[in-house]
């Protein structure tokens, strides 16, 4: 299959050293999952596929298709969101591959209910598959059962929705946390990360820049929640605090900022800086920014 066909099926090669990496794109694209949800094909012969994306049977049949008659070992998960993990179960059916990825907490939202893994991995295990070592990067925030996956031999990191290309993820409460989401960003760019082949969007080469990227974001925006609530001297709602932060934002994206915004709001509670009225549903400021 020459470069030109591949791509007419939304199929990419990923430029890598040594192991085969192919970028399959989910043809499921909307507000929130962007072009669409990417799977990764790695390695060759015995072959692991990563983020099979939702149960949609043209996406399916590509991603057997590209597999041919190359065994695949295992089915990997980043999280269980519905863009992310649904398709696991038909691909297990059709190939007889273990899944790996971690169940959500129990307080978690939202979550794909048909995922039952065969293996939940610890923090920094490393699964070797043929020649390929992949390494499991927790990494909570986004939400709680969130795993980055590592191919130290490229440099390359699969970064679900921990970072995004093109835009910053939404850090959703109760089972997402926007303090672990920092210190998640500020320990992957402690790996020093060549490239980062995020869930939705294309490769990104500058893998620090654009961790650094995020972590100036997130850190301005908490800022700039603070210094409205400085400067109001009242307590606001979320909904009040979205219209005055978020102005750089569609009003059609509020709601889905409105969640990115409590997820700072507890935040700043747990750093001392702001207090909660739950009866009122409102936030203010306890002390001042010094």
């Amino acid at each position: 299959m020459t470069d030109m066909e591949t791509q007419m099926l939304q199929v990419f090669r990923v430029p890598t050293r040594r192991i085969p990496v192919i970028r399959i794109l989910c043809p499921n694209p909307g507000m929130m999952t962007g072009p669409g949800t990417n799977t990764y094909l790695i390695g060759s012969t015995r072959r692991i596929l990563l983020d099979p994306g939702p149960d949609v049977p043209a996406h399916r049949l590509r991603i057997l298709s590209m597999l041919g008659d190359d065994v695949l070992d295992s089915v990997l998960v980043t999280h269980t969101h519905g863009d992310h993990s649904p398709g696991a179960l038909a691909i297990r059916h059709a190939t007889a591959a273990s899944l790996v990825g971690l169940l959500p907490s129990l307080n978690s939202q939202h979550q794909d209910e048909t995922f039952v893994p065969d293996l939940e991995p610890q923090d920094q295990q490393v699964l070797k598959i043929a020649d390929v070592e992949i390494q499991a990067i927790y990494t909570p925030g986004h939400v709680d059962n969130h795993i980055c996956w590592f191919l130290p031999d490229e440099g390359l990191l699969f970064t679900g929705d921990h970072i995004l290309q093109g835009t910053t993820p939404v850090i959703l409460p109760p089972d997402g946390d926007m303090a672990a989401y920092m210190d998640s960003l500020r320990r992957i760019q402690r790996m020093r990360c060549d490239r980062l082949a995020p869930g939705h969007g294309q490769i990104i080469d500058d893998a620090d820049g654009n961790i650094q990227g995020v972590i100036a974001h997130r850190l301005a925006r908490e800022e700039k929640i603070f210094n409205a609530l400085q400067t109001s001297g009242e307590a606001m709602t979320v909904e009040a605090l979205v219209r005055q932060v978020y102005q750089d934002v569609s009003p059609g994206l509020w709601p889905w900022a409105a969640k990115t915004m409590l997820a700072h709001l507890i935040k700043l509670v747990a750093d001392k800086r702001i207090a909660h009225d739950e009866a009122n549903k409102e936030w203010k400021v306890i002390q001042a920014d010094g």
